[in-house]
């Protein structure tokens, strides 16, 4: 696989940006003083699809020649990376195959479908998802659109970053939920390209800490994650993720799943955002563990 630069990111927000919204940045004055700093929410919730995938769902579809996409596409996912793949194969005219946990949320099912997927359901578990994907790509010559684990992918998922450090200069540090690894790989490559002092935190799940248990360890370690209400973070780490995260990413910040809802009503209750705890995750860190963030302009 070829190395994601920032130059790529930076090509891929040009690339998009017809398919994407660049989405808004809130502030609250609340928030602010709870914390003692300027923050700065990315507010991919009112994304295309409702989150960032729909970034590199797209770049991804852009690249692929016409004899790919004649054989249309396969992706697995709990939902957000779903409904983005189902989005784009859409606006190419492309075929979708998506295979999904029986355990997703039934709204994010019926939401693929309504995209027009065919969805393919599994057993909730990482070797479950690959299996059956395998199988689509065998039979149809589907080509996978991984959800983090491609430099395509990767790219995309960087333009999130790229928009909130142009709206918004000098940001001290930048939070991200971790999840496969991703949109924080993209984040921290972005952030290292376009103000190399910014500071990349990945914020986590405990009930699904493998990156924070990898950095700490120094190696990969994957596990299948608990049953976390942020089911949009449940999937594991790739070795290019990881390296990434190892290489980029200054620190890993656990939280808990009180702390998780707290922060999804925090932004529903004083800023009037709807947000899915995945969502969440990361303004968690923020608001419970600020002796774990530096600075004092901080994007989320």
């Amino acid at each position: 696989m070829v190395e994601v630069t920032y130059t790529d990111i930076v090509e891929t927000r040009d690339r998009i940006a017809d398919r994407i919204h660049r989405t808004p940045v809130q502030t609250s004055r609340t928030l602010n003083d709870r914390v003692g700093a300027e923050v700065f929410l990315k507010c991919e919730n009112f994304q295309r699809g409702g989150s960032f995938k729909i970034r590199g769902a797209s770049n991804f579809l852009s690249r692929l020649s016409d004899k790919e996409r004649s054989r249309g596409v396969v992706a697995h996912s709990s939902g957000n990376h779903a409904q983005a793949v189902a989005m784009a194969a859409a606006s190419y005219g492309v075929p979708a195959h998506i295979v999904m946990p029986k355990d997703a949320p039934e709204v994010k099912k019926v939401a693929t479908e309504g995209y027009g997927a065919t969805v393919t359901l599994c057993e909730p578990t990482m070797a479950a998802r690959d299996k059956a994907a395998q199988k689509i790509i065998y039979e149809t010559g589907a080509t996978l659109v991984h959800p983090y684990d491609h430099p395509f992918t990767i790219m995309g998922q960087g333009t999130a970053a790229l928009e909130l450090m142009e709206d918004v200069p000098g940001l001290d540090v930048i939070l991200s939920p971790v999840s496969g690894g991703g949109l924080v790989s993209g984040t921290a490559i972005a952030a290292r390209g376009h103000q190399g002092d910014t500071r990349v935190i990945g914020i986590e799940p405990q009930l699904a800490g493998e990156a924070a248990e990898s950095l700490e360890a120094g190696e990969l370690r994957l596990r299948d994650s608990g049953p976390t209400i942020a089911d949009g973070l449940k999937a594991t780490l790739s070795k290019l993720t990881f390296g990434i995260i190892r290489e980029l990413v200054h620190d890993i910040v656990l939280v808990t799943e009180e702390q998780i809802i707290e922060s999804t009503l925090f932004l529903m209750e004083r800023m009037k955002l709807v947000a899915e705890p995945s969502g969440a995750t990361a303004l968690a860190g923020l608001l419970f563990h600020r002796d774990r963030i530096p600075g004092k302009r901080i994007g989320v």
